[in-house]
């Protein structure tokens, strides 16, 4: 009986301890937040701005961080492609968005189903497949895009024009590492070993 108990307050202490790194985590991200960057009006020509300025490579916090593309200086009526170039000969193409009558463009890669998959796909190297009850389940069955800093490069499809920004690609911090062990905990990732 006193061993149950001690093994049951070691769970207990385990569960508590977590919950802190994650509360804690809650509480430091948002003050640990950089100024979002913002479009330069004085610029005539091409250009894209990427928000956040850094992402992190944890399944987790991937899935759940919004990545906000905007540039100006295109061609109205026209449409871009966004492509992540990086370490290793990585190319990543993430995102595509029309071009506004004023020449503007925002892309986001946020919560959507097809933004969840291109950020799976694209920069974790995973696929999403749909448990028992249809909940999407991140399957991991190989490393993702390299860390690094990626040139985010913005491609008009009807003209010549580009634009160009940095992206910064981090591993994932030990918070981001806690958070996807619970998520195979609970069934949201998966890891698939590859012959």
């Amino acid at each position: 009986m006193e061993r149950q108990r001690k093994g049951g307050s070691w769970t207990f202490m385990v569960w508590l301890c977590l919950m802190l790194i994650v509360a804690g985590s809650i509480f430091i991200s948002p003050g640990c937040a950089s100024t979002p960057k913002k479009l330069d009006p004085s610029l005539a020509g091409p250009q894209v701005i990427v928000n956040p300025e850094s992402i992190r490579l944890g399944v987790a916090k991937l899935m759940d961080t919004i990545i906000v593309f905007e540039g100006s200086g295109f061609k109205p009526g026209d449409s871009i492609f966004i492509t992540l170039l990086g370490p290793e000969d990585t190319k990543a193409i993430v995102a595509e968005a029309p071009i506004k009558p004023d020449g503007t463009f925002r892309a986001e890669l946020g919560k959507s189903t097809m933004a969840k998959l291109t950020k799976a796909m694209e920069i974790l190297k995973a696929d999403i497949v749909p448990n028992e009850k249809f909940e999407p389940v991140v399957v991991i069955s190989q490393p993702p895009i390299p860390e690094g800093v990626y040139t985010v490069k913005v491609t008009s499809m009807m003209s010549s024009l580009t634009a160009e920004t940095k992206l910064e690609v981090k591993g994932p911090s030990v918070v981001d590492r806690v958070m996807d062990w619970i998520g195979g905990l609970t069934g949201k990732i998966k890891h698939k070993k590859t012959k």
